[in-house]
């Protein structure tokens, strides 16, 4: 798979891969608070991206840099705890993998500086200011999934042509959920769809709502992204393909579990890049005055082996445009 490309809000062109290495100050050994959303070994290869990015920087971990890992394991409710830890134990930066942590984060602190290795909408949650000058101690990098949509209910209906009836799986805690669902809703009025909302809260959700989609006879299914549908991607794959249902998700690592596609990002990517905000602010940039980073294109990724025991017919034209097709 390419190399996502990104860009500030600014109009400046993104630093590319590899940077150049990081001047360390001498003798200091940064201390990093980082909270993700789901379960570690969910969630291991996804968060990889961090420390990987600390690396090509010429950061060297247990020398320059310690992680504090948190994990809440899809349970939102304890992402204010996490928060009251990672400052308590005097981080010098807080990464947060996911939005729904963003609130409590923030709620915890107002000097440490807070990066967002992935969020949707943050102007719109009231995480920032703005785009490009976010304010306050928050800054990092933004989903552009708003524009997905009507690609992701085209691509479906290019490979199921008879479905008029496409199911979307979000959580309801989510604090883009609403958002997510009356674009997809709007999307789908356009082409002709009808988007029928399922909702999970937790793993025993997840087999409910797709017992739900059965029962109202939905032929496709969107994925929203959440962190415990992240954590449970191989799971959701495994119910989407059990159902006979192509299924779409706006990030490749729910098609290398196993989903049929994706439109839209790299979760690890994301990652990646949010070590490019953590090396700016440790040497010296002020998180709000740093411009949110969006990626400037999607990837199309195809999981051929799914569509051959869903009995999908994908087009060889649309395996040529493919990003990445996994075997």
């Amino acid at each position: 798979m390419r190399r996502r490309e990104f860009i500030t809000l600014l109009g400046g062109a993104a630093a590319g891969w590899p940077l150049p290495l990081s001047a360390q100050q001498a003798g200091k050994t940064w201390r990093i608070g980082f909270v993700a959303g789901g379960m570690r070994d969910a969630v291991s290869h996804v968060l990889a991206g961090f420390p990987q990015g600390m690396r090509e920087l010429g950061y060297v971990e247990g020398r320059d840099f310690t992680i504090e890992w948190r994990f809440a394991e899809g349970n939102v409710e304890r992402f204010p705890e996490f928060a009251a830890e990672v400052v308590r134990s005097r981080v010098d930066v807080i990464v947060v993998a996911t939005a729904a942590a963003v609130r409590a984060v923030q709620q915890a602190t107002n000097t440490i500086p807070i990066v967002m290795s992935y969020s949707t909408d943050p102007v719109g949650n009231g995480f920032v200011a703005s785009l490009a000058r976010p304010g306050g101690n928050t800054t990092g990098l933004a989903s552009s999934t708003d524009d997905t949509a009507p690609k992701q209910l085209e691509l479906l209906a290019t490979i199921a042509p008879s479905v008029t009836r496409v199911g979307q799986l979000g959580k309801p805690d989510n604090p883009n959920h609403a958002s997510v669902l009356s674009r997809a809703q709007a999307a789908a009025r356009t082409a002709g769809l009808v988007v029928v909302p399922a909702e999970a809260r937790n793993p025993a959700e997840i087999e409910t709502a797709f017992a739900a989609l059965a029962k109202e006879r939905v032929g496709a299914v969107l994925v929203a992204t959440d962190a415990l549908f992240v954590s449970q991607r191989k799971r959701i794959a495994e119910l989407a393909l059990q159902s006979r249902l192509p299924s779409m998700f706006g990030q490749r690592e729910f098609v290398e579990a196993g989903g049929l596609m994706s439109y839209g990002e790299s979760l690890k990517e994301f990652n990646r890049r949010g070590a490019v905000f953590v090396d700016k602010i440790f040497k010296g940039a002020k998180p709000g005055e740093l411009p949110i980073e969006q990626p400037t294109r999607f990837h199309l990724v195809i999981n051929r082996k799914t569509a051959d025991a869903l009995g999908v017919t994908i087009s060889p034209q649309l395996y040529i445009l493919a990003d990445e097709v996994i075997e």
